[in-house]
């Protein structure tokens, strides 16, 4: 990976005062972006991906235009703490897509608009044309076994994962991973793609706490299998995936009652996402920490940790899971309320 991510670098370098450097850019971008994510900080390869999409735009090239902007879109959801900036970005993403004809990616992102309306909690307020005809997640998973369309059900499984992750829906997740992995059988085995990362990661969260929960060693190892590909991706590069092994490291600490190591492994994780400009992931890493806290009687330290978790979810502008995390808080506060009288 390092060494392709490399070869990039000095193509990007050669087509620079190049006749043809936005015709290049456009095709080169779509090829590397995949490579880019996975070793270089994830906030350049968004950047990357936007000189790539203004080229294809510049010189007229509508299919590398599409597929630059769909990366950026992908991008953007998992990285940048924007939520509301990213649902703007959509719905003009939209009407060039269908002013295209290019409907497989359309429904590809669509997938991603259900994923950030989930955590705005506010789809009304999006001006789409109503000429676009939205789907639900159901709708276009539906779709996507019509047509037998991998490239869409691993979006759609994908953005479903993550979200129900966040909402702690962690069965939920568990059974999606199952559907993700069914789809790898056959002629689909060893497919692996850019966004595995995030399947990952978001399944290790709720199978570690499913075995936390139920005492299933099967959980057990979906989670240890996680922490496993974690540490392989960090080291690729430890900016992008060291404050999700440490969560996921933290999450299995607590399964095996290793308190001081989870709670050492919780507050890293935190500084991580900090550092490396995961904000959303800082606010899920304050949540898990602050859950454990609580879970372990540690109620005043518990609650500041949700309350820190709150306020960057609204940052991220996930005003309905902000919401749900408020809904938690007043759960916890009322019995001890109730215990203090």
């Amino acid at each position: 990976l390092h060494v392709t991510c490399r070869v990039g670098r000095i193509a990007e370098q050669l087509i620079v005062g190049n006749i043809h450097e936005h015709s290049l850019r456009a095709r080169l971008t779509q090829m590397t972006g995949s490579v880019k994510v996975m070793v270089e900080p994830f906030q350049a390869a968004v950047e990357h991906c936007r000189k790539g999409y203004n080229s294809a735009k510049i010189v007229g090239d509508v299919d590398n235009a599409v597929l630059c902007g769909m990366i950026y879109c992908m991008a953007h959801f998992f990285i940048i703490p924007d939520l509301i900036g990213l649902q703007k970005y959509m719905v003009n993403f939209f009407q060039q897509m269908a002013k295209h004809k290019r409907i497989g990616v359309l429904r590809s992102a669509m997938s991603y608009f259900c994923a950030v309306t989930s955590l705005i909690g506010n789809k009304k307020s999006c001006k789409i044309d109503s000429r676009i005809k939205m789907k639900t997640n159901e709708e276009l998973y539906h779709i996507a076994e019509q047509t037998q369309s991998a490239y869409l059900k691993h979006h759609v499984l994908t953005n479903q994962m993550y979200i129900h992750c966040f909402f702690r829906e962690y069965l939920i997740v568990a059974n999606l991973g199952e559907d993700y992995r069914k789809m790898h059988t056959g002629t689909n085995v060893g497919t692996k793609r850019t966004l595995d990362f995030i399947k990952v990661f978001v399944e290790g969260i709720s199978a570690l706490c499913l075995a936390r929960d139920t005492k299933q060693e099967k959980w057990r190892k979906i989670g240890e299998d996680a922490v496993r590909t974690m540490k392989q991706l960090v080291e690729n590069s430890a900016w992008n995936f060291e404050n999700k092994l440490c969560l996921l490291q933290a999450e299995l600490y607590y399964l095996n009652h290793r308190h001081s190591m989870a709670e050492l492994s919780y507050q890293a994780s935190i500084v991580s996402a900090h550092e490396h400009k995961f904000f959303h992931e800082e606010a899920l890493a304050c949540e898990l920490y602050g859950i454990y806290l609580i879970e372990n009687k540690k109620l005043s330290k518990g609650m500041k940790q949700l309350k820190q978790a709150l306020n960057k979810y609204k940052a991220w502008g996930a005003t309905k899971k902000a919401d749900s995390v408020k809904d938690f808080v007043y759960v916890v506060k009322k019995p001890a309320k109730l215990w203090n009288k």
